[in-house]
């Protein structure tokens, strides 16, 4: 079983044929506006819009840490809307990451991802504006994903640091 596939491009534009899941982190206080998630609103109004309500509806749904929404944007192609960092900002509690929880909703995403016979594709998630580490990341999608067999592709989107 092969490891995690690296690649240069667009995650909102996986190259690959099949059923396709873009997993991304999300904050538990409804935020959608900075980050990864302007390129998916580039793309689709749908990921925005339910997330929008999975928050607002919070108390009568199953929205907070460790959650995953797939929500359906084309025929073949699903965002995983996953509740992984506290907050928006890093304070004195630390960054914004919740490693625990990113862990949890890769969990939840491999269950989805199997049952569409799905390969999932993402950028280096939790690591932007959440502020972790890939180091601490790689491992969680190693251990949820990949060893389950499921196909994953990370997107490294710029040339070089920054």
């Amino acid at each position: 079983m092969s490891g995690i596939s690296y690649v240069r491009g667009d995650a909102t534009v996986p190259s690959v044929g099949g059923v396709k899941v873009i997993a991304h982190v999300c904050n538990d206080i409804g935020g959608w506006g900075k980050g990864f998630v302007l390129a998916l609103s580039r793309r689709w109004p749908e990921p925005e819009a339910a997330y929008r309500a999975w928050h607002r509806d919070r108390a009568a749904n199953d929205f907070g840490l460790g959650a995953v929404q797939l929500v359906r944007v084309e025929r073949y192609v699903w965002v995983a809307n996953m509740i992984g960092q506290r907050g928006t900002r890093t304070g004195s509690k630390g960054v914004p990451v919740r490693y625990e929880a990113i862990g949890t909703a890769l969990g939840r995403l491999a269950d989805e991802a199997a049952a569409l016979g799905a390969s999932v594709h993402m950028p280096r998630i939790g690591c932007g504006l959440a502020g972790g580490t890939w180091t601490r990341v790689e491992p969680l999608v190693t251990g949820r994903l990949v060893e389950r067999g499921i196909a994953v592709t990370v997107y490294d989107h710029r040339e070089g640091p920054g």
